[in-house]
């Protein structure tokens, strides 16, 4: 590939990412000392006769996890002595390292990354496609088939989910027991009842000790993730042939339901890009919190459970899967990664991961399996989330998906702050149509 077209790729995609002028000067200044350092290394991995060294950048958290992860990456080592993988910690972002890595010609091998950034990888040219490797397997049909859609882009498969997960919300028992909550809600409008109910001023001041739930403030990329699930349970797009979509019937009823609860007053809005912070439902300032099973809530004292996301048109929810990409490098590395992949996907690797982190088997044999099935039956919170994951769907994955979600989380602040849905949503669509051909 020509190196300054390839420039040019990494360029756009900076600055479909990126707002500040100091921040791409100190990225700039960041990629030429890592250009020089990576030039230097390039040769490295090639000087073992005989083993083919991979390495593997991913960004696991928290440390624990990663532990968990480097003992299957061990036990993958010692069963295969002709390929080593030297997994290596990058905390996010990843972006410039790896970026820098494609342009000086040596990316890792493999790299653990979010699939919603697959149209980019695809853009720059710097990742492998995978399906005459996976169609010849049977492992193929053993992966859940919702998650195929985030694998796949332009007819090609391009990634491996290594885990998966998804967004419930967690609420809290003994206070749905003191409001006279005897059932958890099921739809949409029995959310928002209850959510009414949960919501106390005890002192007649109109400022509620309690709120019915917390909704997250910003326009950054949890608040986006945190109200697709109403946006599938409304049956609603953001993307059509390729192009934003933002302005469909179901965009606009999933941000008016969420504007409704704000006008019923039942809804603590957290502090800016905090929304994840788990605070106010600790401390019963919320009683009820929209997360996943990695949260903190999980391993904290205070009494939980978690109820399956209420149907709008639908019962949906969003996938939080994490990928594995291989870069683009040599035939006989590139056999060496899937084969990691291949072990990655066993139920060797997806018990033993699934068990030890929380995160969901992306492979039916390994959910099916009697160990994880006994698992799953004594843990009733994880227990919803695998129960859940049939109606699971993902975010885009087409090139320009970053331009996409800040329009779209500039709209939801918008009118979480008051704006009509109809207002945020067009003014989103419109600013995405002036530069989305320029993309």
């Amino acid at each position: 590939m020509n190196i300054n077209f390839l420039a040019d790729k990494i360029r756009d995609f900076w600055r479909s990412l990126i707002n500040s002028t100091w921040q791409l000067l100190l990225i700039g200044i960041i990629l030429s000392l890592s250009l020089i350092f990576l030039s230097s290394c390039q040769g490295i991995r090639q000087k073992e006769d005989g083993v083919i060294h991979l390495t593997l950048w991913q960004a696991i958290n928290p440390p624990a996890n990663r532990d968990i992860f480097q003992k299957l990456v061990d036990k993958f080592n010692q069963t295969h002595p002709d390929i080593q993988v030297d997994s290596i910690f990058e905390s996010e972002p990843q972006l410039p390292k790896l970026l820098t890595s494609v342009v000086a010609n040596v990316p890792p091998d493999l790299l653990s990354f979010h699939p919603e950034y697959t149209g980019q990888f695809v853009e720059l040219g710097a990742i492998r496609p995978l399906e005459d490797w996976l169609n010849k397997l049977p492992l193929k049909s053993d992966i859940r088939p919702n998650l195929l859609e985030e694998m796949q882009l332009g007819g090609h498969i391009w990634s491996v989910p290594m885990h998966t997960s998804n967004i419930g919300i967690f609420y809290r028992p003994k206070l749905f027991e003191a409001a006279g909550i005897t059932e958890i809600p099921k739809t949409w409008e029995e959310l928002r009842q209850v959510a009414k109910k949960l919501t106390i001023d005890r002192n007649g001041d109109r400022r509620p000790e309690q709120y019915g739930i917390l909704l997250p403030l910003g326009k950054g990329g949890w608040t986006v993730f945190s109200w697709f699930p109403f946006l599938f349970g409304a049956e609603g797009e953001i993307v059509t042939n390729n192009r934003p979509n933002l302005t469909n019937a179901g965009a606009i009823a999933a941000l008016k339901f969420w504007q409704g609860l704000i006008k019923d007053g039942s809804v603590l809005l957290s502090a800016p890009e905090r929304g994840y912070e788990e605070d106010a439902f600790l401390t019963g300032r919320v009683a009820m919190q929209i997360t996943g099973p990695w949260t903190l809530i999980m391993k904290s004292d205070v009494d939980h459970q978690v109820l399956p996301i209420p149907a709008g048109v639908k019962a949906a929810t969003v996938t939080g899967t994490g990928n594995f990409f291989v870069m683009k490098t040599t035939p006989a590395r590139e056999q060496a990664a899937f084969k990691f992949l291949e072990y990655v996907l066993s139920e060797e690797f997806q018990i033993e991961w699934s068990m030890g982190t929380g995160f969901l088997p992306v492979t039916f044999k390994s959910a099916q399996s009697k160990a994880y099935q006994q698992f799953i039956n004594e843990k009733p919170v994880l227990k919803v989330f695998f129960e859940q994951m049939p109606v699971a769907r993902s975010q885009p994955t087409i090139a320009g998906y970053s331009r996409i979600s800040d329009s779209l989380g500039r709209a939801i602040e918008a009118t979480l702050l008051g704006e009509s849905p109809e207002k945020a949503l067009k003014t989103a669509q419109e600013r995405l149509e002036m530069i989305w051909d320029d993309k």
